[in-house]
């Protein structure tokens, strides 16, 4: 008999400004508590030292979850220049220390200009990266050294926005599995002083902005005003829908009898579909039509029910359905 999960079926993403100090799973715990749901997950770890957005997804969003993982993202950072430490930033231990040469944003700029683009990097011995099942980081903490392939990512964005005598401050947009402790060590390498990460804060995860994001005070404040052991469901006011994981991918929409094949796993045909904008081949959103007798006059409901793929010769597949009964 299986065992039953405690908590409530929450489904929904919340888009949290993670704190300071507080590891991404620290965080993640806290908030599924708070909301007192079964199921969450986040898409993509966040340094205990960064701050900034952080989606957790609850219950059947945590399905769709890659989708985020594998999105572009944003940072503000600080390097501290002439410091270089273990782990690539503030947490770490002192390992040297570097004259700085006079920076000037002229010479700066010109540095910076050798990381944008498409590049090659080696990701940090201090990553979660997995190596014969264990991350990289158990590793680096034993004082092992594992060679590490270089992978290709793309920075978009390597905008300098302040220089100070031993500080330098960049905004970054840049591709998946970017590591930007070890693009500012890069850079300080250049600069033949070394560096480490000093403040990080993440402004962008895909299309979620950091402006749409709620604090860990702000989910706690509302939290206080309840008694022990009661779930406040003020909370649910923050969560966003499933498919907001999804903003830019293609939709197909089916009823009836076409719904209720394609959530039994079945293959359906796109002629058949209620289709406003014909799907483009590859993955789509689906959505199915509920109907609602409750009134005088039936109305229509779209519901998102997952996501399918949508072959060339016209058939709709099942990929990944959200774990619901149609009415």
């Amino acid at each position: 008999m299986a065992r039953k999960r405690k908590g409530r079926p929450l489904d929904g993403v919340l888009l949290l400004d993670k704190p300071q100090g507080m590891t991404s799973n620290f965080a993640l715990q806290k908030v599924r508590r708070l909301f007192g749901a079964q199921k969450a997950g986040h898409t993509g770890s966040l340094d205990p030292l960064a701050t900034g957005v952080l989606p957790i997804c609850f219950g059947e969003a945590t399905k769709y979850s890659q989708y985020l993982l594998d999105a572009d993202k944003g940072y503000y950072t600080t390097a501290t220049l002439g410091d270089i430490r273990t782990t690539g930033d503030s947490e770490g231990e002192q390992v040297e220390v570097r004259d700085v040469p006079a920076l000037n944003d002229l010479m700066l700029e010109d540095v910076l200009s050798e990381f944008k683009g498409a590049i090659d990097q080696v990701p940090s011995m201090y990553s979660a990266l997995k190596h014969q099942g264990k991350p990289l980081y158990e590793y680096a903490r034993k004082g092992i050294t594992i060679d590490r392939p270089s992978r290709p990512i793309r920075i978009y964005r390597l905008d300098l926005t302040d220089c100070r005598e031993q500080e330098i401050d960049l905004t970054v947009e840049c591709s998946k599995g970017t590591y930007i402790r070890s693009l500012v060590e890069d850079v300080g390498h250049t600069l033949g002083c070394g560096g480490h990460v000093s403040m990080l804060r993440r402004f962008k995860a895909g299309h979620f902005l950091l402006e749409e994001s709620v604090t860990m005070d702000m989910l706690e404040s509302i939290d206080r005003n309840t008694e022990d052991g009661v779930v406040n469901t003020e909370l649910d006011q923050y969560l966003l829908p499933i498919d907001s994981l999804l903003p830019n991918t293609p939709k197909v929409c089916l009823k009836n009898e076409l719904a209720s094949s394609i959530l039994l796993g079945q293959a359906v045909r796109i002629a058949d579909a209620k289709i406003d904008v014909p799907p483009q081949v590859g993955t789509n959103r689906l959505y199915i039509v509920r109907n609602d007798q409750s009134s005088d006059e039936a109305y229509s409901n779209e519901v998102f029910a997952g996501v399918v793929e949508v072959k060339d010769d016209g058939w709709i597949h099942a990929k990944r359905l959200v774990n619901f009964n149609v009415e």
